[in-house]
């Protein structure tokens, strides 16, 4: 008598496999999210560097940021919308740079003395003022 063997996989085999794979992709999706939201950050903060920088060269050729309003026109960021305020009857602005579409929630600002603060973040923002882009802690 010969045998048979029979080639292919069982029902059980195949549910086992299904769950493991749907275990790793409920682990691996919402990593690869946030990652990918935080690479999408530094673009806003590129732009709230720049234009302090460029503001800070116009205060030395002009003596104040602006009289009615701030100087130099404001730059643009994909995924942000950057605003400038004037303060202290144009010796002082606030730059600030607010996430829009896949970026809601998150806000950051810079002033004339260069201080850096995260505004609003979704998992909270620092006691200290620091550009985070993870949330609660301070980035180096």
């Amino acid at each position: 008598m010969a045998t048979v063997h029979q080639r292919g996989f069982t029902l059980v085999e195949l549910m086992v496999t299904v769950a493991v794979v749907a275990i790793l992709a409920g682990i691996a999706l919402p990593s690869y999210n946030a990652y990918i939201t935080r690479s999408r950050i530094p673009v806003g903060l590129e732009a709230l560097t720049s234009y302090a920088m460029r503001m800070e060269q116009s205060y030395q050729d002009n003596g104040n940021y602006g009289t009615s309003g701030c100087r130099l026109a404001v730059p643009t960021a994909s995924n942000f919308t950057v605003t400038c305020a004037l303060s202290d009857s144009g010796q002082g602005f606030t730059a600030t740079a607010t996430g829009g579409g896949g970026l809601s929630g998150y806000t950051y600002s810079i002033d004339h003395n260069a201080t850096r603060r995260t505004v609003a973040h979704p998992k909270g923002v620092p006691s200290t003022a620091c550009w985070s882009i993870k949330g609660q802690t301070c980035d180096s």
